[in-house]
């Protein structure tokens, strides 16, 4: 014979899957990355006691000012993202939650991924001395230029590098340097041709930028929504797209005349 239950009894029956999916929601990782502001770097100076930028086969300008490169800190690709974590760090402006495929090639080690990132950083060296000697007119067998930037990987400092070669061999032209004695930043991938590329993950390196000191922050034209978003007060946005491009807006800023693109 079946008894009848009660409603209260029913209700705490029914609950008891629904608090059991909850408990294995908040337990289980998800495939999210938490992406913070990360480090920035002077291009024009040194990282870890090396300078970033070393060229042979021309004379080097001693350079004021900086080219700061920006970066985003992800938790790793194998770390445990949990609902608690994703929901704590969803409104936070200093935060962001990406998809973990955004951040690091899906189902790649960690291992492989490192390679990845690496291989992808020194073909965006690469491409950036190869898009600075011809936006110079040099013959890239007469001038060598190396780069060094430890720990870290990807191709979004393309353009700060290619602009930092520039300022170091060249500087506005007429004997000035690029930045105008202001700390600069910015973002962006460069091909050998001088096209700057999207990168992702903008509005933390606006912050990332203005927290170590940039007052202009380079952005790549198709970015300039995501940029303007939780853009840090004091920092201005120039949008770019080629690498004459921000050449131009940079001398333009210097030396206070010609016209500067905004977002």
């Amino acid at each position: 014979m079946l008894s009848r239950l009660t409603r209260p009894q029913a209700l705490a029956v029914c609950a008891l899957p629904v608090v059991a999916l909850l408990a294995t929601a908040a337990f289980a990782p998800l495939p999210f990355s938490v992406a913070q502001p990360g480090m920035t770097a002077n291009v024009l100076g040194d990282n870890q006691g090396t300078p970033v930028i070393t060229v042979s086969g021309a004379a080097a300008r001693k350079t004021s000012g900086q080219l700061r490169m920006t970066t985003i800190q992800a938790t790793g690709p194998d770390a445990r993202v949990l609902l608690g974590d994703v929901l704590g760090n969803w409104f936070r402006t200093d935060r962001a939650v990406m998809p973990r495929d955004s951040v690091y090639p899906s189902g790649n080690t960690v291992k492989e991924i490192e390679k990845h990132n690496a291989a992808q950083m020194q073909q965006s060296q690469d491409a950036a001395t190869q898009a600075a000697l011809k936006y110079l007119g040099l013959s890239a067998g007469k001038v060598k230029v190396k780069l060094r930037l430890a720990d870290v990987g990807g191709p979004s400092a393309g353009l700060l590098f290619s602009l930092g070669i520039i300022d170091k061999l060249d500087g506005d032209g007429s004997g000035g340097d690029l930045t105008g004695g202001r700390t600069v930043a910015g973002t962006g991938t460069i091909d050998a041709a001088g096209e700057v590329g999207a990168v992702g993950g903008v509005a933390l390196k606006t912050k990332a930028a203005r927290r170590d000191g940039a007052t202009v922050f380079l952005v790549p034209k198709a970015e300039c929504a995501d940029a303007r978003a939780e853009l840090p007060e004091g920092l201005r946005l120039v949008p770019v797209t080629t690498l004459k491009g921000a050449v131009d807006s940079l001398v333009s800023l210097e030396k206070g005349k010609g016209p500067v693109p905004s977002c």
